[in-house]
């Protein structure tokens, strides 16, 4: 019982203390749920090679929009190529609610990331856009949602200049291009912009 007392403190001691920001957020713990994995600038998430290939690659800002912010986890998940946060039976935690669609990165010195996944696809019988759920953890541990991806071209994506003022972390309305077989998502991310609270 000692010997995890003291892991659990030098866990918290590294990330420093959590704190959760910018009002409720479901899920948002899912970005603590990494275990021991050791986190670098780009993964890839598990997929069984269907659907479009996709990369989601961008920088991670500090709040001036300029300075490149390291060692920031992003976490992320999203539906398949069906709509469907799909599952294979064995997930954990969050994971029994996300799928198996998702991942954590660890921005690099100048503040890169990406992942490799699948192009999501709209909710069954909805006219919901597609998009990508995005979670950071800073290292002062404040950690909060930021607003989905979401990708321009989307029949059912509605532009708003208003709310696109007020996005968390800056607009997350990307343009896909496509680069060899691939498609390709680039966002940068502004830490705290837009969040409540934020200081």
């Amino acid at each position: 019982m000692k010997f995890i007392f003291i892991l659990s403190v030098l866990f918290i001691s590294s990330i420093g203390a959590q704190t959760l920001i910018g009002g409720p957020c479901e899920g948002c713990e899912a970005v603590f749920e990494y275990e021991n994995k050791v986190l670098s600038p780009s993964d890839t998430m598990p997929h069984n090679n269907s659907g479009t290939k996709l990369l989601v690659t961008g920088k991670i800002l500090k709040s001036d929009g300029k300075t490149p912010a390291a060692d920031v986890i992003l976490y992320i998940y999203h539906t398949n190529e069906k709509g469907i946060y799909a599952k294979r039976g064995d997930e954990k935690g969050w994971g029994k609610r996300h799928g198996y669609l998702r991942g954590w990165i660890k921005s690099d010195s100048t503040g890169r990331y990406s992942f490799y996944t699948i192009k999501p696809a709209s909710y069954p019988d909805s006219r919901e856009p597609a998009h990508i759920h995005g979670t950071i953890l800073e290292p002062n541990g404040y950690y909060y949602w930021i607003d989905e991806w979401h990708f321009n071209d989307d029949p059912f994506l509605k532009i708003n200049s208003e709310s696109e003022s007020k996005a968390r972390g800056d607009s997350g309305i990307v343009e896909l291009k496509k680069e060899g077989n691939i498609l390709v998502a680039r966002r940068d991310i502004i830490l705290g912009k837009n969040v409540p609270g934020y200081k």
